[in-house]
C-alpha cells in the first residue's frame, strides 16, 4: 500500500489511467475544482489505484474508478463512488461538506 500526505481535509480521487470517467471529471469539473470554495477547504490529492490501495483509514477497499474520498484528519467521513456530470459531483460534494461541518459542531 503506497502512503500518502494527507492534510487536515482533502478530497482523494482514486482513479486509473485508462479510466474514461476519471478523464471526462478532469475535463468538466477539474480546471475550476482548486478554485472553488469547496477545493480550497478539501484540496485534490490524486491517487493512481495501479499502485495498490491508499494506506489511511478507509471504510472499504476503492473498486471502482473514479472514486471521491473526502478525508477529514486521516480517516474517511464520505465518498462518491463514479462521475456522471458535473451537477451529480458538486452536488454530492457539498452533502458531504455539510455533514462534516454538522458532525463537527457537536
Amino acid at each position: 500500500m503506497a502512503s500518502l500526505p494527507v492534510m487536515a481535509t482533502e478530497l482523494l480521487m482514486v482513479e486509473r489511467d485508462d479510466c474514461v470517467w476519471c478523464r471526462r471529471w478532469f475535463a468538466e469539473v477539474g480546471p475550476a475544482y482548486q478554485n472553488s470554495d469547496e477545493g480550497k477547504r478539501a484540496p485534490l490529492q490524486r491517487f493512481n489505484l495501479a499502485n495498490g490501495q491508499p494506506k489511511m483509514a478507509l471504510k472499504e477497499p476503492v473498486r471502482f474508478t473514479p472514486t471521491f474520498i473526502l478525508i477529514h484528519e486521516e480517516r474517511e467521513v464520505g465518498r462518491i463512488v463514479g462521475y456522471l456530470d458535473n451537477a451529480m459531483f458538486w452536488g454530492l460534494l457539498g452533502s458531504m461538506l455539510k455533514r462534516l461541518d454538522e458532525s463537527s459542531a457537536r
